[in-house]
């Protein structure tokens, strides 16, 4: 029946094709770590994904990089947990750089089977190929999701949900408020890149002559991909003008990023290394996104609390990733603990500044080596048995643009795993939860040390 541009579907029987103490929505590397974290406390934990792997940005976005484990003298390590027990695992597969204090470089098809063989030991049970699609709930509580795969629809009951989706799909079903920043962060379409491009100013061809091909100045970034013969990941354009939450333009964001690196590829032939043959080897499966929607929390990361180093009680990340805002018209800027800012417009220009000066800050306190986010910004308003883990966390515009990235993420996704254990186990709802004892499991199993 057609109403009013609807049709009315016929009331069916959903049947109910698993149960467990924990759901996870979402299977990048926040949503296995938080699995495997619930996991290795005693849970029973289900985790749904959408594609046909694990690890999101850092397989299906070939986002092959994740930054430092140690502060910013690369004296104290701050960073363990998952990140670090992955990184050792796949170390055969991988580049660490200089020392250990540097970034770390991976195999992203590599990564895919590590995470499948992590959740396995850990005996979670999970499901590629599948789409959350809708909830059930009984006043402020879930009691159900429905999903759809190759089985047709079903429904997952829970004693507790993590919402690992990235763009908080549970969070909005549920009605929880939500806001945008006046700059949402593009997304970068990143691909594998066969032939030299070292020492080439990749930025500067596209600025010069990217007209040719329909490419507009731009700032972008590349890395190595380890265990290859001279292949790099490629992040060297933005997407923008879309609000990749939507079904539409994430479609169109989609086949607009395929076509700049087919452009890039061809200005690389025409511009690169004489005698060089460059060729687009592998396209990622989903675009990179970096910022969609936030959902409010009973707290909001801030970012000169992060830049300066403030503690909290109830600790659950550490991390030294500079403050990094992609601008939508594909400009960057970056500011750091020493109160050094930096825009570069993309047409190469830089403007430079200080922060803390800006902000009056005396030259007396001290300039941190690493930051920390209390558990606070995790915690929903009124949901008691659900957390939301990912880029949609309540941040302002700075701290988003610190936190955002995969070894923070990574962070998050532990966190929300151990709070949804002890959430069970005390039988009590998410807010009435001690953040101290989050933090302290947390520690307790293997994160650095997060006081």
């Amino acid at each position: 029946m057609n109403i009013n541009g609807y049709i009315i579907e016929p009331a069916k029987k959903i049947p109910v094709i698993a149960e467990a103490d924990i759901c996870v929505i979402g299977g990048s590397a926040t949503g296995v770590f938080a699995a495997v974290r619930a996991a290795r406390l005693g849970a029973k934990v289900i985790l749904i994904e959408r594609s046909n792997c694990f690890g999101g940005t850092a397989t299906n976005g070939l986002v092959n990089v994740w930054h430092t484990l140690f502060d910013t003298e690369n004296k104290k390590q701050i960073i363990a947990g998952l990140t670090e027990e992955l990184l050792e695992r796949i170390e055969p597969v991988s580049d660490r750089g200089r020392d250990r204090a540097d970034s770390h470089f991976f195999n992203p098809h590599e990564m895919k089977t590590e995470l499948d063989l992590l959740l396995i030991e850990n005996k979670v049970s999970f499901m590629l190929h599948t789409m959350y699609t809708g909830l059930l709930t009984s006043g402020n509580t879930i009691s159900a999701v429905f999903v759809e795969n190759k089985d047709g629809r079903g429904a997952i009951k829970a004693d507790f949900f993590i919402d690992a989706t990235g763009d908080g799909d549970l969070c909005r079903d549920l009605g929880i408020e939500s806001y945008t920043h006046s700059n949402i962060q593009p997304p970068s379409a990143c691909f594998l890149l066969d032939g030299d491009a070292s020492g080439i100013d990749t930025m500067g061809i596209i600025r010069r002559y990217g007209d040719e091909v329909g490419l507009e100045k731009d700032w972008g970034w590349s890395c190595r991909v380890p265990e290859t013969n001279g292949i790099t990941m490629r992040a060297d354009t933005h997407v923008t003008g879309f609000m990749l939450d939507r079904a539409d333009d994430l479609t169109k964001a989609e086949v607009e990023g395929r076509r700049k690196m087919r452009a890039l590829v061809k200005l690389l032939n025409k511009y690169g290394k004489e005698g060089v043959k460059y060729s687009n080897i592998c396209s990622c499966s989903s675009i990179g996104i970096r910022e969609t929607r936030h959902y409010m929390t009973i707290r909001q990361a801030k970012q000169d609390e992060l830049l300066l180093g403030k503690r909290y009680d109830d600790n659950i990340l550490n991390g030294t990733y500079n403050v990094d805002i992609h601008l939508a018209d594909g400009s960057i800027t970056f500011r750091h603990f020493d109160g050094s800012s930096n825009t570069e417009l993309r047409n190469g220009q830089h403007i430079k500044g200080n922060w803390r000066k800006e902000l009056g800050i005396s030259d007396n306190v001290p300039v941190p080596t690493y930051y920390s986010l209390p558990f606070g910004c995790l915690v929903p308003q009124k949901h008691t048995n659900i957390i939301a883990a990912g880029r949609m966390i309540n941040a302002d515009i700075g701290s988003f643009g610190a936190l955002r990235v995969m070894v923070n993420l990574n962070q998050i996704g532990e966190a929300a795993g151990v709070a949804a254990y002890l959430a069970l186990n005390q039988n009590i709802p998410t807010q009435k939860l001690e953040g101290i004892k989050v933090a302290k499991t947390l520690s307790e199993g293997g994160s650095a040390n997060l006081g």
